[in-house]
């Protein structure tokens, strides 16, 4: 990655009236809930981005700065005053109040509320949880203390407060407030006509495949450079094509296994970094429990044994699959937090490698035999094993991948069979492995991806009461080194180090999903685009100074 740069090298001055297309690079349509509070994948979020933002700016570390919509003060360590700048205001020309960011809050809150966003970090206001259990008319740790100033005071001080412990994004009341909650994220609102403060107004919406924005004039950072930003879907077959062509100019992200035969693409810039994401395989260990909201494990999971979890690890050869699909440009992973986190990211976690004669003796020891000479394992109890594997539908590896594990398991015995014979589509996919709480039975092992976020606390996908735990794994350990890691010992950076390794650990153990491969991000740019970089701590700003030095995209020789 040390051969990328993350900034354009096109620092020239942008021209006045510029246009400039922009590709979400999917297989699949964008699902098109576009507001923070509601949307649950990827997509989505980077349709919201370019009209929304949070109140926050972050810095190279992840840490919340005082240099965005908003500033904030704290006292005793978890007491936060926050102050929304004057000139901060929605598409409508509202100013975005305090109300709204308080608003944003109860609407997570709230009993009805339909999204997965309601998580620890809301816990940990004072208050929060008699409002969403009814026993409270309002949040008593959230206070409103005049129109651009919001009060809100934490139980406990953790360290997670600051890199993404604390929810950044305001919700226009003076839009929201007549719709019932558990209709907003299908509401007009959401879906036909969003609203922001960020740098460009959506103009028009074709469901699923394109937006149109025009630049917000009154934008609080200053007038962005663009008059016109064109942002669609791109499949990640013709994603090349349309670069090369110019109809489009830079991308969200470029499939890394089509970079060396692209590299020298005449008419773009590649740019690059760590992802702060993993694949990864997972297991079902359970269901969730709408009504307590936390994970149900269950005992007799099909995918209960450890033994067995631990043997599909060593099948599978991760190192030469990033070699061979992504030309290294993802790599082999060992643990669940990953090098974009590098103060907590322990590389010196022993993790199994690809071992096929260790998987069958693992299997063999665990009383999973072949007796039926059909070269397929049986259960310990002598019953019939086939394992059912969900993965999803994607560009140029999706498919061979898939067969890859698929065969790489049946080289150690055992069954395993893609759900429904076939790939499944981004959003049907979630929605079967449990986005929702809906976790389809015949699922028994999946192949996801996780973007990490800011802060390096897993909780959000891990612990007890996380809708994303989709593998609805728990155990007492668990919980104990989730809470440390939130802890006020955890302030002490290298305690909280050894906590996460001692987290990591634990997840190599219990297995209740292992990872497969850290990654890349790859952002092909069109020579004429200025001012772009994908840095986090860069690209809020970058956003509205992005530009285009020549009317028409340069077009590859």
């Amino acid at each position: 990655m040390d051969d990328f740069k993350t900034a354009t090298s096109n620092t020239g001055e942008a021209i006045e009236g510029g246009e400039a297309t922009f590709g979400l690079v999917t297989s699949d349509p964008f699902k098109g809930t576009l507001n923070w509070n509601f949307y649950d994948g990827a997509p989505d979020a980077e349709v919201i981005a370019w009209f929304d933002e949070s109140l926050l700016d972050v810095d190279e570390n992840y840490n919340y700065t005082k240099d965005g919509a908003a500033t904030y003060e704290v006292e005793d360590g978890r007491i936060f005053t926050f102050k929304i700048k004057d000139n901060v205001n929605w598409h409508d020309g509202e100013p975005v109040k305090a109300e709204d960011w308080a608003f944003a809050h109860e609407v997570i809150a709230n009993p009805d509320y339909p999204g997965v966003r309601y998580d620890s970090s809301f816990r940990n206001i004072e208050g929060m949880e008699e409002f969403h259990n009814g026993e409270a008319d309002s949040i008593s740790g959230i206070e409103v203390i005049d129109e651009k100033t919001l009060k809100i005071t934490y139980i406990k001080s953790t360290p997670s407060l600051l890199t993404g412990g604390i929810w950044p994004y305001a919700l226009p009341k003076h839009i929201f407030k007549d719709i019932p909650v558990e209709k907003m994220p299908e509401s007009d609102a959401v879906r036909k006509n969003p609203i922001g403060f960020g740098p460009y107004k959506v103009e028009t919406i074709v469901p699923g495949e394109s937006v149109v924005y025009s630049k917000y004039e009154d934008y609080w950072r200053g007038e962005p450079n663009l008059d016109k930003l064109t942002l669609k879907v791109v499949s990640p077959s013709t994603v090349v094509q349309e670069l090369e062509k110019g109809t489009v100019d830079f991308v969200d992200s470029f499939p890394v296994d089509q970079f060396p035969d692209n590299a020298n693409m005449s008419n773009v810039e590649f740019l690059g970094q760590v992802d702060l994401a993993y694949t990864y395989i997972g297991f079902k260990l359970g269901t969730w429990d709408k009504k307590e909201k936390k994970v149900k494990p269950n005992p007799d999971a099909k995918m209960g044994d450890v033994n067995l979890r631990k043997a599909m690890w060593y099948a599978v050869d991760n190192d030469a699959v990033g070699k061979k699909f992504y030309n290294g440009l993802r790599w082999a992973a060992n643990t669940l937090i990953p090098p974009s986190h590098p103060a907590y990211h322990a590389d010196d976690v022993e993790a199994p490698t690809y071992d096929p004669e260790k998987a069958k003796e693992i299997l063999e020891e665990a009383g999973y035999k072949d007796t039926n000479d059909d070269g397929f394992r049986e259960t310990p109890d002598g019953e019939e094993l086939v394992i059912n594997f969900a993965s999803m539908s994607g560009g140029d590896t999706a498919e061979p991948l898939a067969k890859y594990y698929i065969q790489a398991w049946e080289n150690v015995g055992l069954k395993v069979e893609l759900l429904d014979g076939r790939l499944q589509e981004f959003e049907t996919f979630y929605d079967r492995v449990g986005n929702g709480g809906n976790d389809d039975p015949k699922v028994d092992v999946y192949q996801g991806a996780w973007g990490v976020g800011y802060d390096v606390d897993p909780s959000g996908l891990y612990g007890q009461e996380a809708m994303f735990n989709f593998s609805r794994f728990a155990s007492e350990e668990n919980d104990r080194l989730l809470e440390e890691g939130l802890s006020e010992k955890a302030f002490d950076v290298e305690y909280r180090q050894n906590v996460y390794k001692e987290w990591q650990e634990l997840m190599v153990e219990e297995i209740p999903v292992f990872p497969t491969l850290y990654r890349s991000v790859l952002v092909p740019v069109n020579n004429r685009i200025t001012n772009w970089d994908i840095a986090v701590e860069k690209v809020k700003e970058a956003r509205y100074q992005v530009g285009v030095t020549e009317e028409k995209p340069a077009v590859a020789e």
